[in-house]
């Protein structure tokens, strides 16, 4: 992987001359909350490391979208939401959560409308400095070396600058007098200085290889009833979380024809109370103590089962949005000290 470097006068320039590779998207205050929206003028980005409320996941697996339209005759797919795109200011949490959500919707037979998202964005990292809740330095995803097409390492007055595509090369050759390939030992130091300098930042950590073994022999906690009384089954961890993927389809009829209409997707979520409902009325967990159970499992053991790796990547989300203190953290804490925390 080829790293070069670039001064700090030139981002604004490069970066808005990205234009030529897609729509550009990036963190933006819309209404004094901050989302991954278009940008039209590069004074609209926020690179100051702070997390979206919803993250990069919404620009490949959308909130609701239509899948098909249909009618006596047959269906035809839309994919009427598929541009061309260049991602600016993604960090590398919000990398490892798309290459997470690769797993889902790539594997065979992929997702068409995920894949068409993702083949047509080009992804820009850029790195950040840990929040007061970030937990990806004990999840191993603070650092990314795939899934960007580059990736840009802040160190004050220039940046070093990863290749991690033949289209960010391509990127590259833009502007390439904007470039220097001469990294010296000064610059490897300043690097070096960087991240142990970020690494005294997170003020939080957990133990997270020994959570599947631990989930594992906790099943019948009573962990889980506690925090089953504080849940209110509102789905904002699900809505919140980089890797949550879950979807219900609706049919839209045209009440004209009747016999035409559309299909629709939309987020659904796991914690909420019909989402494991089934004909007849049964449901496998109806229970808050099963649907939290469930989440829980899967972010930090099943999902390492199926794809080789966890499905939390420490982006610190839950543990700012849940109402009630229900997050990785407090969960992992009250399942490693085997006992319900302290009132």
């Amino acid at each position: 992987m080829r790293i070069l470097k670039m001064k700090s006068d030139f981002l604004k320039e490069f970066l808005m001359s990205l234009e030529k590779f897609g729509k550009l998207y990036g963190p933006k205050r819309e209404k004094g909350i901050l989302t991954y929206a278009p940008i039209e003028r590069f004074e609209e980005l926020v690179l100051n490391g702070e997390n979206t409320i919803i993250p990069l996941k919404k620009l490949f697996h959308p909130k609701k979208f239509i899948m098909f339209h249909f009618d006596d005759e047959g269906f035809k797919p839309d994919y009427s939401m598929i541009e061309k795109r260049v991602i600016l200011g993604a960090h590398p949490c919000e990398i490892h959560g798309v290459l997470r959500l690769d797993d889902v919707f790539l594997t065979d037979p992929p997702d068409p409308y995920y894949s068409g998202l993702r083949n047509s964005t080009a992804i820009i990292g850029f790195s950040c400095m840990p929040s007061e809740s970030a937990l990806c330095k004990s999840t191993g995803t603070d650092i990314v070396e795939e899934g960007f097409d580059l990736f840009f390492v802040d160190l004050d007055d220039f940046f070093l600058v990863w290749i991690g595509s033949s289209l960010g090369h391509d990127m590259i050759l833009e502007r390439e007098d904007f470039f220097d390939d001469k990294v010296t030992h000064e610059d490897i130091q300043r690097y070096i200085d960087w991240r142990e300098n970020r690494d005294t930042l997170f003020k939080h950590s957990f133990n997270f290889p020994a959570m599947p073994d631990i989930i594992e022999l906790s099943y019948d906690s009573e962990v889980w009833d506690y925090f089953a009384e504080k849940c209110l089954s509102c789905g904002q961890c699900t809505m919140v979380c980089p890797t949550c993927n879950c979807y219900d389809v609706n049919d839209v009829f045209d009440i004209t024809t009747k016999t035409s209409g559309r299909r629709e997707r939309i987020w659904d979520s796991c914690m909420f109370v019909d989402y494991s409902l089934v004909a007849g009325g049964h449901n496998f967990r109806g229970t808050r103590a099963d649907r939290l159970k469930l989440w829980y499992t899967h972010k930090l053991k099943a999902f390492a089962n199926e794809y080789g790796r966890p499905s939390c990547v420490g982006c610190g989300r839950c543990v700012d949005t849940c109402p009630v203190d229900i997050n990785v953290l407090t969960v992992s804490e009250a399942l490693t000290r085997c006992e319900v925390p302290k009132q």
